[in-house]
C-alpha cells in the first residue's frame, strides 16, 4: 500500500515562501522524530524548508529532539523559503521515515525512503479536518 504525502491541497503560497503539508504515507502514527531529511524541489529548484510547528520553525536536523507526534489524520507543515507566487508548480519531495519499532539490523530501526512529485496549485482550498503537527488544538 502506498500512501501519498501530497495531497490536492497541500502547496499554499506564503508571504515569505510557501507552506508545504505533507501527509503521513504510512499506515501507523510516528514521532515527529521519524522524518528524516526531508527535501524539497519546486518547479525544479532545490528550497530549503524547516518544520514549522505552532509559532516555531524547526530545522530538519533538530527533528531528533521533538517529542512531538505526527498522527495519521495529521499533516507536517514544511515551510519553504523562496520567492512565492500564486498558481501550479510542479513539486517534489524526498524523506526518510524511521520506523521506531521495527528493527531493520543491527544499525536501528528501519528507515524507508519516499519521494513523491506532482504539480499542486497554491489555490486549492484546504479540505478534511487534518491539523498541522505542533499547531495548537
Amino acid at each position: 500500500m502506498v500512501l501519498t504525502a501530497l495531497r490536492d491541497d497541500a502547496l499554499h503560497a506564503l508571504p515569505d515562501g510557501y507552506a508545504l503539508r505533507l501527509s503521513l504515507p504510512w499506515i501507523r502514527s510516528l514521532p515527529l522524530a521519524g522524518l528524516v531529511d526531508p527535501e524539497v524541489r519546486i518547479d525544479g529548484r532545490s528550497t530549503p524548508a524547516a518544520v514549522t510547528l505552532g509559532d516555531r520553525r524547526v530545522g530538519p536536523a533538530d527533528l531528533g529532539a521533538e517529542t512531538l507526534w505526527w498522527h495519521l489524520q495529521d499533516r507536517v507543515a514544511l515551510h519553504v523559503t523562496d520567492a512565492a507566487s500564486p498558481g501550479i508548480h510542479e513539486v517534489s519531495v524526498s524523506f526518510h521515515l524511521e520506523v521506531p519499532y521495527l528493527e531493520s539490523g543491527p544499525d536501528g530501526p528501519l528507515r524507508l525512503p519516499f519521494f513523491f512529485t506532482r504539480p499542486l496549485d497554491t489555490e486549492t482550498p484546504t479540505t478534511g479536518v487534518s491539523r498541522d503537527v505542533g499547531s495548537p488544538e
